[in-house]
This record gives C-alpha cells, structure tokens and sequence, in this order.
C-alpha cells in the first residue's frame, strides 16, 4: 500500500506541475500593453491649467459609450504640441480665457471602435444630438469616420475655449433627452465653453470653421481659437471649428496604439 500510495502521490504531483505549466503559457505568450515613446507627455505635466473634459472615456459621445482604449481621462501629447498648447493658454488667461480640450492623442483601436459602430447602421443612439441631419450610412462617404485618423500620431487635439472662471459642466446621463449638436446654445447639452455656434463633434457643416452662417459672436469666438493656436503653429481642419494639428509633427507618418493611460507616459 505504501509504494502504490507513492506512485498516486508522484502522479499527482505531475499532473499538477502540468496545468500549472499550461497555464502559464498563454501569460508567458501575451504582449505586452505598448507604451509611448520618449516624446510623449501628458499634457498636465506640460500645463496644469489647461482644462481637460476627455469625452471619449464617457458615455456623451457619438458612439454612446466610453472608446477603446481610453483608459483614463487624460490628455496625452508629443512633447512640442503640449508645450505649444502651453503657450497658447498663457496668451488667453491673460485674456480671461482657458483652453479646453476634449481629446488629444488617439489610439488605432479607438478609431477601430469608431469604424465598427460606423457599419452597425442599427445603432443611432446618440444621433438626435451629433449626427441629426446626416444617415449613418453616409458618415464614411462624407468624411466624418475614417479608418485612420490624425490624432493617433499624437500631435492633434480637439479643444475650444471657456471664459474664466469656468463653471462646472454638469455629467451626461445616459438615456437623457437629447438635443441637437446645432441647436442655440441654451438648447443644447450645457457646455462651459464660449458659444461656438454648434457643440463638439457635430457632424454637420456648420462645424466647418468659416461656414457664413456662423457670425457674431459665435464666429468671433472660433477665430480667436483659431487665431491664437495658429500663432503657436497650430492648423485646423476647415470641417471641424475644434481640430487643430500641430506642424511639423514629430511622428507624421506614424498612427499608435499604446492605451490612454499614465503608464503609458510614466517617467516622461
């Protein structure tokens, strides 16, 4: 009995070293999350001031749900677009005047994401308020969703202004009556921001920065954004009052993956 109790005991012990051993494979074998290179910061590091509403780690977005990939609410940059943004906030707080960025760098699962919900035609949750005008099935035709975007190179940021101080902007609830990304100011979803005639991320073409039918004061305020991150290097894309890339870019020609995310940039 006792050597045949021996022999169960060994058995055993091999069988359990053997799922140990299978199951460490799948650990050993997965990747490793990428990080950012060297030349990425967030942008806090850079300017403490600068106001960050990161929309895409939320639910108030076109998708309706927080992106892939967005970690953490936070603003991550190359180093010369942070420290661009860092002079452009100096000009407006001696205005009276903070930026605001919505999103910064943009990982490629989160326009992955993007691309996916854009062929769910199914899927229109959030259309009353940032595409009403436009069928889905047209957002790729008319420019709104491609399968690469600038902002994963890592020098491109959404952002608007807000008079100083800056009231809190209350949370999106999700499910909540929606209005639409063109409405007047008092109908739209509250933004602290000044009134830049539609909200962000409207696909619509009074987004686009000069359209005539913005004027007043809502055109005023889209030039003195403009304007002032222009100074600094900064070029927007005509279709979108909020997008804006910094020239020459460190990385044009290379779209990232690493997460949204403070590891990803720790120790830089």
């Amino acid at each position: 009995m006792t050597g045949l109790a021996s022999a169960f005991r060994a058995l055993g012990v091999f069988a359990a070293a053997t799922l140990l051993a299978t199951a460490a494979v799948p650990s050993a074998q997965a990747k490793p999350e990428p990080k950012a290179p060297q030349e990425f910061v967030a942008l806090s590091s850079v300017d403490r001031t600068i106001i960050q509403e990161m929309r895409y780690t939320t639910a108030h977005n076109f998708v309706g749900e927080p992106v892939d990939g967005y970690r953490q609410p936070l603003c991550i940059l190359t180093r010369p677009a942070a420290e661009a943004l860092g002079r452009a906030q100096t000009v407006l707080r001696a205005q009276g005047y903070s930026l605001k960025v919505y999103d910064c760098y943009r990982p490629q699962r989160a326009v992955d994401h993007f691309v996916r919900w854009a062929k769910d035609l199914a899927d229109e949750r959030m259309k009353a308020e940032f595409y009403p005008h436009v069928d889905k099935s047209r957002l790729f035709a008319d420019g709104y969703i491609a399968e690469k975007s600038g902002h994963s190179r890592g020098s491109t940021v959404d952002l608007t202004v807000v008079r100083l101080p800056a009231a809190p902007t209350r949370p999106y609830v999700p499910g909540e009556v929606l209005a639409p990304c063109y409405a007047p100011r008092d109908e739209r979803f509250p933004d602290n921001s000044v009134d830049m005639g539609t909200g962000y991320d409207c696909f619509d073409t009074l987004s686009h920065t000069d359209d005539p039918r913005i004027q007043g004061e809502q055109r005023a305020n889209r030039q003195l954004l403009k304007s002032t991150l222009g100074a600094q290097g900064f070029v927007n894309l005509p279709e979108e009052w909020w997008h804006f890339t910094f020239k020459p870019e460190p990385f044009p020609s290379t779209f990232f993956d690493f997460p949204v995310a403070r590891r990803s940039v720790a120790g830089h």
